[in-house]
């Protein structure tokens, strides 16, 4: 039965049938050749959903899509300019440091690429800045947000593994800091190097008082999510519907421009979003289910072990894995999908699972912006109006620092301290 599924699904997805519609159609074939019921698939696509953890994930979505929906972005904006502007290339390393910014509000690399790309792609090119270069910053830059806490990929690599996710929040803390100065640096060489110009910044101490005061609200996010879930105060699930009642607190109390309106496209984004994420993890289940059934985790664990030595060898095929397949699955449905196999693995070589999470979400992480399905590179594209081949060349060096930092995490425990 997993023998025929792991054949049907890629055949599925190279016939363009979507990924979670993938894994529901090879699961209900791989079913039926077996003789058995299709009310299994029924009852195993409806059993996650009952999970109390898993309603962590609208409310996180539902809070940033508030915070988002009025001034704070604009702020943490400001704020971000008047931090990097000034430097050679400052509109780009606005694009970084609004990543890190966002991350803390958002989750999500999606909406950070397409918030962030929207405010600040065009001005970029009125700046003077190569269209492709821009896109380039904004598409890889926006997937430092899966690291900051509250991530969405931390949250389901820590359901699907059994990993307290408070621990990988505060464990992704300096890998994604590291990945965002790096970026930093280099969008700073690539400004040096091709006499990109620094941005005018107008307004001094005053000024920083003023944006700080109004950027401070979003700031203090991720500081929220991490104080409380670290010291006990709450689980993630009271903490993420914590977190909307602030968001909606600071949008109409202190920015006062918070209405009915946009209350209700928040909620209605957060409804497409949830149903994309859920649609994914109830697929996934089956699929979880039938590999457990057969064994296939421990299986591949022992084939792996057994076949590699040492456990670095056997980590870095797992990054290899992680890679091809992070080209080709959306980061969701890769991390549902490879947890539970790779968890077995990584107990097996003594890998710690909080570090496993990290490294499986950096790998997925650099898919969003590789063909051919990169996510977050065709959301940059296209708002840039740059072809996807003149993007992808100026991601050369941003795909050889996020591997760089790839290494470091796989093989220095130290820096996933939590």
């Amino acid at each position: 039965m997993a023998t025929l599924l792991i054949w049907v699904f890629p055949v599925l997805l190279l016939v363009s049938v979507p990924v979670a519609f993938a894994m529901i159609g090879a699961s209900g074939i791989a079913l039926m050749f077996e003789g058995q019921s299709l009310a299994v698939l029924a009852q195993r696509l409806y059993t996650p959903t009952q999970s109390f953890p898993m309603l962590a994930i609208p409310f996180f979505i539902l809070a940033g899509s508030l915070m988002m929906s009025g001034r704070f972005g604009e702020h943490l904006v400001d704020f971000a300019k008047l931090l990097v502007g000034r430097f050679r290339g400052g509109m780009c390393h606005v694009s970084v440091v609004g990543s890190v910014m966002f991350g803390g509000v958002s989750g999500s690399a999606v909406a950070d690429a397409s918030a962030l790309g929207n405010a600040l792609i065009p001005v970029q090119k009125k700046e003077g800045y190569p269209a492709g270069f821009a896109a380039a910053v904004n598409a890889s830059s926006s997937t430092v947000s899966v690291l900051i806490p509250p991530s969405i990929p931390l949250i389901l690599y820590g359901l699907v593994s059994n990993t307290s996710i408070i621990d990988l929040f505060v464990a992704g803390i300096l890998p994604g800091v590291l990945l965002g100065v790096g970026m930093l640096a280099l969008t700073w060489f690539a400004a040096v190097r091709r006499g990109f110009p620094p941005s005018e910044v107008v307004g001094g101490w005053t000024k920083w008082k003023s944006e700080l005061k109004h950027a401070f609200p979003a700031l203090l996010m991720p500081i929220f999510v991490i104080g409380t879930l670290r010291f006990g105060i709450a689980t993630p699930t009271e903490v993420s519907v914590m977190a909307v009642a602030y968001a909606l607190l600071v949008g109409s109390v202190i920015y006062r421009d918070m209405n009915w309106k946009g209350i209700l496209r928040a909620i209605l984004e957060t409804g497409v979003m949830t149903g994309a994420v859920m649609v994914i993890i109830m697929a996934s289940s089956i699929i979880q289910w039938i590999l457990t059934l057969e064994q296939v985790p421990q299986e591949l664990a022992a084939w792996v072990t057994g076949s590699l030595s040492e456990p670095w060898q056997v980590i870095l095929a797992m990054n290899v894995i992680m890679l091809l397949v992070g080209t080709f699955l959306d980061l969701p449905a890769a991390v549902l999908l490879l947890g539970p196999l790779f968890t077995g693995i990584a107990a097996a070589i003594g890998l710690d699972p909080v570090q496993l999470g990290l490294i499986m979400v950096v790998n997925l992480a650099i898919g969003l912006y590789t063909p051919p399905v990169g996510t977050t590179l065709y959301i940059s594209s296209t708002i840039a109006k740059a072809s996807v081949g003149s993007v992808v060349k100026e991601l050369v060096p941003f795909y050889l620092l996020a591997i760089a930092i790839l290494a470091l995490i796989s093989y220095v425990p130290a820096l996933t301290i939590y």
